[in-house]
């Protein structure tokens, strides 16, 4: 009898890396292989979620240890959730991948320098006022025109990481907030947030804005957060499930606080965090049934739109869309937006190949395992730059991120552009 047969009642968990019985779930059919973007580029299977699966299970029976080798193939995922679209069996892949880096961040000693660019990144990120304190040193670097040369310079990894930001000093026009003719909110319209994440507002804040704009202009009733803190996703991609959930109660309380009817992100990773504050709070005896209900009340900025038949004028111009991988694989939005680019009087969609494969921004991904990102920046690089297309459109800043430092460093003309920044701009005709 192999691994995939041996029945919850056969075999015994003696760690608990995981919800051992939901290991089960997975047959071990290999539909899931072609849409793990860690496996399409290595062939290995142990990049692949059922190669992953087989060694949670492995170190659940205690016939594995937390080695070097286990470590490296748990950490090189993505956490897309490509897979779990692709899985005829329902395996919830993405729960399965987070319980078990929590229990390597708790039980395996890494290295002094991975240490240290963890602690980096879960320091400065999920505070919006760390990171733009931060980022004044960058701002005056690229003001005296000296930026190129410090990603060229800076040691390690810096530079890759330094690379991957926008411009700051003179921000891109599609990082700009597209002036707005004045209106009034729908006072009786349904009340929605606009969850603005952490890094989101120092970097992209103008999706935040514009987002906002948009449903008031398709008669939404937009409610400002009293407090937004970090949705936790960061956390959750390192392991730090403690304080993802200290940064879900505070969100859940305050999203109850504004008693609207549905909340939207600029962010698809931030949605799909705040959808799933139903799993991350499900043994909080206060907040428990609060979280079910500000999970569900979770939307999409298109599907919103759609719902209200909003209209533009005409815009001529090619478009391709890139699916961010919470967006489509945890939220399962896939057609809505495509369907609102293409309710755009003059605009033509060409369909992006392997749109929904994953870019390699993947939250803290590319900060983490820069190789394996930028082998996938380019792949998509090479797929947005056949169409032809004048934007990429996609739906998610960290997406946004990645794909412009891969074009940027090319020299492409296609612009990539969030959703909402593309639609204020097509507003604006």
């Amino acid at each position: 009898m192999n691994a995939a047969q041996i029945s919850p009642a056969a075999a015994k968990a003696v760690r608990d890396v995981v919800d051992y019985e939901l290991l089960f779930d997975c047959v071990h059919c290999g539909l899931c292989l072609e849409a793990c973007p860690t496996y399409v580029l290595t062939r290995r299977e142990m990049d692949s979620p059922r190669g992953r699966i087989y060694l949670m299970k492995a170190l659940a029976e205690g016939r594995s240890e937390l080695e070097a080798d286990v470590v490296r193939h748990l950490d090189l995922c993505l956490g897309c959730r490509g897979c779990e679209t692709a899985c005829p069996s329902g395996v919830h892949y993405g729960r399965l991948v987070e319980q078990a880096r929590a229990y390597v961040a708790a039980n395996y000693p890494r290295g002094l320098v991975e240490r240290a660019r963890r602690w980096a990144i879960s320091a400065l990120f999920p505070y919006p006022q760390r990171l733009r304190r931060l980022l004044w040193p960058v701002k005056l670097l690229e003001s005296a025109g000296l930026r190129p040369l410090a990603e060229q310079a800076l040691p390690g990894k810096l530079g890759g990481w330094l690379a991957l930001l926008p411009p700051l000093a003179a921000r891109e026009h599609n990082q700009v907030a597209v002036p707005w003719p004045t209106a009034r909110p729908n006072a009786s319209g349904p009340a929605v947030v606009v969850h603005h994440g952490c890094v989101a507002q120092i970097l992209t804040d103008a999706e935040n804005q514009n987002t906002g704009r948009l449903l008031e202009a398709a008669g939404y009733r937009v409610v400002p957060m009293a407090r937004t803190e970090c949705c936790g996703a960061l956390d959750l991609h390192l392991g730090n499930v403690e304080r993802a959930r200290r940064f879900a109660r505070v969100n859940v309380r305050e999203l109850k606080r504004a008693g609207v009817e549905a909340i939207v992100s600029a962010g698809s990773g931030c949605s799909v965090a705040i959808a799933e504050y139903r799993e991350l709070l499900s043994e909080d005896p206060e907040l428990k049934s609060d979280a079910q209900s500000i999970s569900a009340k979770v939307r999409d900025l298109s599907t919103l739109l759609l719902d209200s038949r909003l209209t533009f004028p005409k815009f001529p111009c090619t478009v391709t869309y890139h699916d961010a991988c919470h967006l489509r694989h945890g939220l399962g939005v896939r057609d809505e937006p495509r369907k609102l680019l293409g309710s755009i009087p003059g605009l033509r969609l060409v369909e992006l190949q392997e749109a929904d494969l994953c870019c390699g921004s993947a939250g803290s991904y590319n900060l983490t395992e820069l190789e394996m990102a930028a082998d996938l920046a380019r792949r998509k690089a090479d797929n947005i730059i056949v169409t032809g297309a004048d934007y990429v459109v996609l739906s998610n800043p960290g997406c946004e991120l990645q794909i412009a430092a891969e074009l940027r460093r090319r020299g492409a003309k296609t612009k990539v552009i969030h959703l909402a920044n593309f639609l204020a701009r097509a507003m604006r005709g």
